[in-house]
């Protein structure tokens, strides 16, 4: 017998969708802090441009990571939120000493394609259980961070 949680999606299939939406959770953080010293260490005659980009960019990760730990709580599940399970379950390292203009636009570029990465598992999941609303959220944000993607490849070309 199937059960279900309060918002009518299979018990089983949630904690399968919250297990990856913490994993998410963890790559998000570690993408933020990243994102935050990029921000405060850029140099160089590329520093206005970036400094600024960090920010908008660190601004729009700090509020996907509330959705993201809202969306965990709202399929009847705690989210992760100690440092210690972002470090040890984030797929992106921690980036230190980087002032660059190349090497943080570079890093930053990697940080997207994790997250991209487990964002379209987790759209197929969330497809596969007829979640709407995580497969919104995951819609939306891919379709955002693939803009931003081509716009910061096409700043290293």
């Amino acid at each position: 017998m199937t059960t279900t949680n309060i918002i009518g999606l299979e018990t089983e299939k949630t904690e399968q969708l919250a297990y990856k939406l913490d994993k998410l959770l963890a790559d998000y953080q570690m993408f933020y802090m990243n994102l935050r010293g990029f921000h405060w260490n850029i140099k160089g005659d590329k520093f206005f441009e970036l400094h600024n980009k960090f920010e908008e960019l660190y601004n729009e990760t700090k509020v996907r990571i509330d959705e993201i730990a809202e969306r965990i709580v709202t399929l009847g599940h705690t989210p992760w939120h100690s440092f210690q399970d972002y470090i040890e379950n984030s797929s992106i390292e921690a980036k230190t000493d980087i002032s660059s203009a190349q090497e943080t636009v570079s890093c930053t570029l990697d940080g997207f394609k994790a997250i991209l990465l487990k964002q379209r598992e987790i759209l197929n999941l969330s497809d596969e259980m007829n979640d709407e609303g995580t497969n919104a959220l995951m819609s939306d944000y891919i379709t955002e961070q693939e803009k931003h993607v081509w716009m910061l490849s096409a700043y290293l070309s």
